[in-house]
């Protein structure tokens, strides 16, 4: 799932969000990308130069930003290719549908489906790929939270998505991710986004109702 979004777009947008909520959906977005396909060489080089600070979070994108600086982008499509793709299928299917009922296509895709078209989301035209595959789910929280579909989505709006469509498998997705066999550069993508997600629920759960 790929959306467009404008420069102007996006300076108007920085000026109407919170610098923490930037954040937030600048974590979303880099996940996003990094779960919709291999990485190129300005990904990786991208991927090199993060840090982060002591905590648990800070630990696993330093983790990452490390592995980066020793992947080559042959050797990443590779390892996505083992992961996602596969003679058949992969080692891992990355979908609601799959985590939350054990098949493809379920009624997770079809709730996510209706959700999107209250909110005005699209698929775009060049992508196939089911709707509730864990790239698209990042990506469409990142685009709440920076307004790509209207307004920027209230918290309590941001709550109920995720509530919806995220936490109820993502957590379990990026354990997985992390744990995989083929996992070399992706085991510290696993990480990032369990402990991401980790956070965003505790965040949610402390938000007023």
């Amino acid at each position: 799932m790929s959306m467009s979004e404008t420069a102007m777009e996006q300076a108007n947008v920085s000026q109407t969000i919170a610098e923490e909520d930037r954040l937030r959906a600048d974590l979303y977005d880099f996940l996003g990308v990094l779960l919709a396909g291999p990485p190129d060489q300005a990904l990786l080089d991208k991927t090199k130069t993060l840090s982060g600070d002591d905590g648990e979070l800070g630990t696993a994108i330093g983790a990452l930003s490390r592995i980066a600086k020793h992947t080559k982008p042959p050797a990443a499509e590779r390892e996505f290719n083992a992961l996602f793709i596969g003679l058949g299928r992969g080692e891992l299917l990355p979908y609601a549908s799959y985590y939350l009922t054990g098949f493809l296509n379920e009624k997770p895709l079809a709730v996510l489906r209706r959700d999107m078209a209250a909110r005005g989301m699209t698929r775009a035209e060049n992508v196939y790929e089911p709707e509730d595959n864990i790239a698209s789910c990042m990506e469409m929280m990142a685009g709440l939270i920076r307004g790509r579909f209207g307004k920027p989505a209230s918290l309590a709006d941001q709550k109920t998505f995720f509530n919806k469509h995220v936490g109820p498998w993502a957590g379990h997705f990026f354990t997985d991710l992390e744990a995989a066999k083929n996992s070399v550069f992706y085991a510290p993508v696993g990480a990032v986004g369990r402990v991401f997600m980790d956070i965003e629920a505790e965040g949610f759960r402390m938000s007023a109702e």
